[in-house]
């Protein structure tokens, strides 16, 4: 990517010129400039190539859900992703389908075993069973409403074994203090459901529970959402 931003070989990259590439990402300004003052550490207004990696390193982690510190640059992330369709070069070499699931196995499993306690009918969870689960965590319900959100891929009111694993996943981010993202992360996508997305409905944040007392009855009987071990920096 630097030689494209440094086309005249100069070993550094202006505002301007980092700005028009950044924007490719998708980011929004208010994380790109975030970004830029992370990178450009001594506010010159220009970046050598260290420091003009270290901020696709930030893209990326931005792009994957992660904090946007320099504690993150340590954290592995698939390549930043940039659109330009009159530049093939820009394409990331890894398609969204090529990208590993962020969600580990062994998580997977602990999320499945959940999954199962909590009765599903013909795979799948209501948004009923899982609000309990998701109201365990104590998260602000803004949070949970955006988790349900970019959970539910398939935009059926319910979740399945894949997609309740993207919610926990998210749920655990939220309370070890990551932003949850506004859309979801190629690496966050099922490989299941990477075919086909759809493209977001209207569908209610947590749909409403009928009753507090049905409510309570669906709580799993495990301590759900118990603290992750915290991660050594």
């Amino acid at each position: 990517f630097f030689p494209q931003v440094d086309s005249t070989n100069a070993g550094r990259v202006l505002a301007s010129d980092a700005a028009v590439f950044l924007k490719k990402s998708g980011l929004t300004d208010l994380i790109l400039g975030k970004i830029w003052d992370l990178a450009d550490t001594d506010g010159k207004g220009i970046l050598n190539k260290q420091e003009f990696f270290v901020a696709l390193r930030l893209v990326a982690c931005a792009q994957n859900g992660l904090d946007i510190s320099l504690s993150s640059l340590n954290l592995p992330v698939p390549p930043p992703r940039f659109t330009d369709t009159s530049s093939p070069l820009l394409l990331s070499g890894t398609a969204s389908s090529d990208v590993p699931w962020a969600v580990k196995l062994e998580d997977k499993a602990k999320y499945d075993a959940i999954f199962d306690s909590l009765n599903p009918v013909n795979g799948l969870l209501s948004g009923d069973k899982v609000k309990p689960v998701l109201l365990n965590s104590k998260l602000p319900v803004d949070i949970l409403g955006r988790v349900w959100e970019l959970s539910d891929i398939d935009r059926d009111g319910m979740l399945d074994r894949d997609e309740f694993a993207v919610a926990m996943f998210l749920v655990y981010c939220a309370l070890e203090k990551e932003p949850v993202p506004m859309s979801l992360p190629a690496a966050l996508v099922p490989p299941s459901k990477r075919k086909h997305i759809s493209v977001p409905g209207a569908m209610p944040l947590i749909p409403s529970s009928p009753s507090t007392k049905e409510s309570h009855q669906s709580l799993p009987p495990v301590g759900i959402l118990a603290a992750k071990t915290p991660l050594t920096q």
